[in-house]
């Protein structure tokens, strides 16, 4: 039996993360996504003794959509998730979906030097792990 090394976190995380503050409105972040083109961002910290915040797609439908609020009127920092759980790049994949699995969270902010240096999500830890599908 062969124990397959999946690798760190580094080899599958994205890169272009986008910050947003967390007092815009739903609305604008949602267009912010769209331009991007992704399903979460960062919500930057207040000050040096604050935390990072995120918001997902799913605290978008979960906490604007199924409750009828209208996007413009709920700022970010009213549905994000804060604080966030991290990881670090050197992690191990197979740690990374442990703890997601764990948590409960399907993102996480990958943090180098106290600095967010990319995102991972299961939909990245799975891609990166299938063989070439071609």
């Amino acid at each position: 039996m062969t124990v397959r090394n999946w690798g760190p976190v580094r080899d599958c995380m994205r890169t272009n993360v986008t910050e947003v503050d967390g007092s815009i409105d739903v609305l604008t972040a949602l267009k912010t996504m769209k331009k991007v083109g992704e399903t979460s961002l960062i919500v930057k910290r207040r000050d040096e003794h604050d935390e990072h915040g995120m918001l997902l797609f799913s605290d978008i439908a979960k906490q604007v959509i199924a409750k009828n609020r209208a996007p413009e009127r709920v700022n970010v920092y009213e549905i994000m998730a804060k604080p966030v759980l991290t990881v670090r790049p050197d992690m191990d994949i197979r740690y990374c979906a442990r703890m997601f699995e764990n948590f409960g969270i399907s993102h996480a902010p990958v943090v180098e030097n106290d600095k967010i240096i990319g995102m991972v999500s299961y939909y990245r830890l799975v891609l990166h792990g299938l063989p070439d599908l071609d």
